[in-house]
């Protein structure tokens, strides 16, 4: 059994995005033996304030996917350009949406 976890939190708090939106996309699309939306008891996927939880009772459930998704989703809801999907250095089955640092790329771009 697998857990992973999308951290919402700074654009939730900006009010970005909704996160149950966000919940509502991984749950129809997320694929089960090729089925999307199919989840059963295989996948579960839950939400609390800023943190949506899927947790997948089948191993062939990868990490990988749920980052694709999230990005599918940021795209879908034309947020992609200022939010990215980044690996949590803390626990490695966490991921956090940040904004993309705008202020290092200008300075880059002078030099």
């Amino acid at each position: 059994m697998s857990a992973y976890v999308i951290d919402c939190a700074k654009p939730v708090e900006d009010k970005i995005m909704d996160i149950a939106s966000l919940e509502k996309f991984l749950q129809e699309r997320i694929k089960v033996s090729g089925k999307a939306g199919a989840l059963g008891d295989i996948v579960i996927v839950t939400r609390d304030k800023t943190k949506i939880t899927v947790t997948a009772n089948d191993t062939t459930f990868s990490k990988r996917y749920l980052k694709y998704l999230t990005k599918k989703y940021l795209k879908k809801n034309n947020v992609r350009d200022w939010l990215r999907v980044i690996s949590s250095n803390k626990d490695r089955n966490i991921y956090e949406l940040r904004y993309f640092n705008i202020a290092e790329n200008e300075a880059e771009e002078e030099d």
